[in-house]
């Protein structure tokens, strides 16, 4: 039986070099505030605002580091709250997703595709997945249990890379309807 921690992703956006410069300054750059189960992330002081059409999110998260295109991840309720049609798809595969605007202290920067509400994944080492048969771009199950809420979350991919550490990926939504905690544990299923 493969277990692993199950982390909510809150909303949060990736940045390129020019949105950074356009939203903070010119010549700026992100200070790390924490870094993140995944080695090569972190969370930062800077914070943006996300508008869409009908209502803005204010103080979102930005995660370094910065990315070769911009990235809003949000959960379905931002989505509608937002006024922005909501699109499910794996970190990186934002082409003909809808866009955004975001603001940042020295400016605004506009951009036309971005936004996503993340599918669901799973984060390992190419030995965590070689030992439990899983393989890069599968698709499994997530079962959860002892939450007063237990459930089997289904559509959930996985990422195998040297440099991952074992964490599965849930959104905010997810991780309520599941009465997530800090420390939550789920049990990766084949299907």
């Amino acid at each position: 039986m493969a277990k692993v921690i199950v982390e909510t992703s809150a909303r949060h956006v990736h940045l390129t070099d020019e949105a950074l410069e356009a939203l903070f300054g010119k010549g700026a750059v992100l200070h790390e505030k924490k870094r993140l189960s995944q080695p090569t992330e972190f969370s930062t002081e800077e914070r943006v605002n996300v508008i869409g059409p009908k209502k803005e999110l204010a103080n979102v998260m930005v995660l370094g580091p910065n990315r070769s295109a911009v990235q809003v991840e949000i959960s379905a309720t931002d989505a509608r709250s937002l006024g922005i049609k909501p699109v499910i798809r794996e970190s990186g595969d934002v082409a003909g997703t809808p866009g955004c605007k975001l603001v940042g202290p020295a400016g605004e920067y506009e951009i036309a595709e971005g936004v996503i509400i993340a599918k669901r994944h799973v984060h390992m080492t190419p030995k965590f997945a070689d030992e439990h048969g899983f393989s890069n771009g599968e698709i499994i199950n997530i079962k959860i249990e002892g939450t007063g809420r237990d459930a089997v979350l289904g559509d959930v991919v996985c990422r195998v890379k040297e440099t991952f550490s074992e964490a599965a990926h849930i959104d905010t939504d997810e991780s309520n309807a599941v009465n997530a905690s800090f420390d939550m544990m789920g049990e990766l299923v084949k299907i």
